[in-house]
């Protein structure tokens, strides 16, 4: 949808005083729920019919100088989602382009048609929605406002509506929605006591257009392993994220206070840390002495809430010099943490990476050094580029392969997206050094090298939109090939690598190149068993002991084993045939030697064909005709 579609709607909308409403996305009981029967039935009200003054957008509904964020999940709602909004609304820049701020329910704006822009599929997208929103009890029980604004639960309709129901938002996590609603690429990185986290990593990526997170239970998505590289181990696992829609479900049905007892248990660490926001890290700080640890960590809570709720600063502050709270100052939301204590709280950093093009309107980000990214597309295919996981040997050579080509030693953060929304793929990749096996010739690496050779990297497998990988490469060549986990499955998808310094990405494949001539020269012992068609061949040539197409037709027909075989040889083949060997200039017309050739050729083709299609019935399968062809020139 663009936005010159948005407006022709609108104004027509409003020049014929009507209220839109979504035929795509209809006020159904299937818009919510698509596999779930809920014990009772939505009723669509827009939100005039709810309150009595709604706002699009206000300074209560946000984090701001005067209140708290105040948005929340309702009854049936998100609370990941709550968080991924809560965090984009502290980058005004971003939230912005996400929430376009020309809405509201003024009487000469309003006419009940929304938009907002989700990066969906590698692009923005702008998704059109009616405010017609699900109440029970005249009550929105999705996301809402305590303040009447209503920007959140239209946004939530919108995502839903890409996702096809509210139900199918159950299985989301922070990670992945924040990187829908900023366009950057996730990466979720570890923490604990025994994390190899380090503050050089945090002001390295401090230092980058990244918006770093931090969460105290960790998202659906699996955790990067910083480039772990691959064990001895050389098989793939999968880790599944997507739970079936029975066993959310019951997640969600857990007694409230047993969810009550884990909550309090789990916020121990920290007195007024929520378990499910997400917590953005704003600086970092060395202090002016060795004793403990140097370290402080300044975050940013988007729910400021009641002064006695709020994260209390774990920093003995009778000890600091007044030039150093001077440098420890805090906006509202804002609070300090040891590094040692913020490890021991927090499960994980989500971190979002931005190119200088999406980060250029965010404030917060300006002055930090911009991620350089490459962007692939592709396809797999049954059968052609659809190879599975590195258990699969014989067929994991014929995924894509791209070619990651450094001129200096970087990190490179490779991120795979799969455009599958209801059915994911468990997917992932790996990363090899490249072997030039043909001299100057950048080609694919066959089926043999990857049976010699180990990989670099290599991803975990899992179901999710979004899997990605840090890696530590020196300055060469490397190959990088997404699989899904199993072969045979179909699917597109994307790859996006940053890197702090400018790296070429292509893609690899075969050069076209005649290795052999495809007519072999019979040999002589080809002679005796060629006999008897030799008399067939002289009865109908001409004193030159040539043939036209139209003789070289019939010979074939009596020749060729099959009416199948025969059928191909059609009059059009035929003349294809003396024109590719006709060099002596007889006008059109074959030889004897050329068409014991082509019987010979036709002999060797016909073994090589069978040798690749035992078991299936006489038919050659696309993965197989590459090494068929192989056979042919070898």
């Amino acid at each position: 949808m663009t936005s010159s579609d948005y407006e022709k709607i609108r104004r027509n909308l409003l020049r014929n005083g009507e209220l839109y409403e979504d035929v795509n996305f209809p006020a159904t009981q299937a818009s919510v729920f698509y596999h779930q029967t809920p014990p009772f039935t939505f009723v669509w009200k827009r939100p005039k019919e709810i309150c009595s003054k709604p706002v699009f957008l206000n300074d209560l509904s946000l984090s701001g100088s005067r209140k708290s964020f105040d948005i929340h999940p309702g009854k049936l709602g998100d609370q990941w989602l709550v968080s991924c909004m809560a965090c984009l609304s502290l980058t005004k820049g971003l939230f912005y382009r996400v929430v376009p701020a020309d809405q509201s329910f003024d009487l000469e704006d309003y006419c009940g048609l929304f938009r907002f822009r989700i990066w969906f599929h590698d692009t923005w997208e702008e998704v059109l929605v009616d405010d017609r929103l699900p109440c029970v009890n005249d009550k929105l029980v999705f996301i809402q406002s305590r303040s009447d604004a209503f920007w959140a639960a239209l946004l939530e309709k919108a995502y839903a509506k890409l996702h096809g129901s509210y139900e199918a938002l159950k299985y989301g996590s922070s990670i992945e929605g924040l990187s829908d609603l900023t366009g950057g690429v996730n990466e979720s990185i570890s923490l604990g006591e025994d994390s190899i986290v380090t503050p050089s990593l945090i002001i390295d990526l401090l230092s980058m257009t990244s918006i770093i997170t931090a969460v105290h239970e960790t998202s659906d998505v699996t955790s990067s392993r910083l480039g772990e590289e691959v064990s001895s181990d050389e098989s793939c696992e999968k880790v599944s994220s997507y739970q079936p829609p029975e066993k959310k479900m019951l997640n969600k049905m857990v007694p409230k206070e047993i969810l009550s007892e884990k909550k309090a248990k789990a916020s121990k660490k920290v007195v007024g840390i929520d378990s499910a926001m997400s917590y953005r890290v704003v600086a970092l700080h060395r202090m002016d002495r060795a004793d403990g640890c140097p370290y402080l960590i300044k975050l940013h809570n988007p729910l400021i809430g009641d002064l006695d709720n709020r994260p209390k600063s774990s920093i003995d502050w009778f000890r600091l010099s007044s030039a150093e709270k001077n440098q420890l100052t805090c906006e509202e939301g804002e609070f300090w943490l040891n590094f040692r204590d913020f490890l021991k709280t927090f499960a994980s950093l989500e971190v979002i990476h931005l190119d200088s093009e999406t980060s250029k309107d965010e404030p917060s980000l300006r002055g930090k050094s911009p991620w350089f990214i490459k962007f692939w597309r592709g396809v797999w295919r049954r059968g052609v580029t659809a190879g599975g996981c590195r258990n699969n040997i014989h067929t994991f050579h014929t995924n894509p392969q791209l070619l990651l080509d450094l001129n200096q030693s970087d990190t490179i953060i490779v991120c795979l997206n799969q455009h599958s929304i209801l059915e994911p793929k468990v997917i992932g990749f790996s990363v090899y050094a490249f072997n030039n096996q043909n001299g100057n010739l950048e080609t694919r690496l066959d089926k043999s090298y990857f049976k010699r050779n180990r990989s670099l990297y290599n991803s975990l497998y899992t179901n999710t939109k979004q899997i990605s990988l840090r890696c530590k490469l020196d300055e060469g060549k490397y190959v990088l090939i997404p699989t899904s986990f199993e072969p045979g499955q179909e699917g597109y998808f994307s790859i996006r690598t940053y890197s702090t310094n400018p790296i070429k990405l292509s893609f690899l494949d075969s050069t076209p190149s005649l290795l052999k001539p495809p007519i072999m020269k019979a040999p002589i012992s080809f002679d005796l068993k060629f006999s008897q068609y030799e008399a067939m061949f002289l009865q109908i040539a001409d004193e030159h002991k040539t043939i036209s197409a139209f003789e070289l037709q019939d010979l074939l027909d009596s020749c060729l084993p099959n009416d199948y075989v025969k059928s191909c040889a059609t009059l059009g083949v035929c003349r294809l045939i003396i024109a590719t060997l006709d060099t002596s200039g007889t006008l059109g017309r074959l030889k004897y030697s050329d068409y014991k050739n082509i019987m010979c050729s036709l002999r060797l083709w016909q073994t090589i064909f069978r040798n690749h299609t035992k078991g299936t019935s006489g038919i050659l399968r696309a993965d197989s005709l590459k090494e068929a062809l192989h056979d042919v020139s070898n």
